[in-house]
């Protein structure tokens, strides 16, 4: 569990997972079952519940978070050549 918890509050690579924490694969499978059967929300769950029960959550205070990210333009799987229409508008203004 706190090898889990480490990579996820650093957001290191499970490679980089210290050595103290056992062998990165073994931690990473165990965080892969564990999400893939329910145990994290499971988990998040009874956290929630519990700390709003002892008063320890502010349902005052609300924060969402986003952010994204574009793809290069030569990441992979763009299309060669860029758009048509840009490279059409493009080549009647050079004329």
């Amino acid at each position: 569990m706190d090898g889990i918890l480490w990579k996820l509050s650093t957001g290191a690579a499970w490679r980089d997972l210290p050595e103290r924490y056992g062998p990165w694969k073994t931690v990473y499978e165990r965080f892969r079952h564990w999400s893939a059967d329910g145990t994290w929300d499971r988990l998040l769950a009874h956290v929630q519940q519990h700390s709003d029960a002892v008063g320890r959550v502010d349902w005052t205070v609300v924060c969402v978070d986003s952010t994204t990210v574009r793809a290069h333009q030569h990441a992979a799987g763009a299309r060669k050549g860029g758009s048509g229409r840009a490279r059409r508008s493009a080549g009647r203004g050079a004329g």
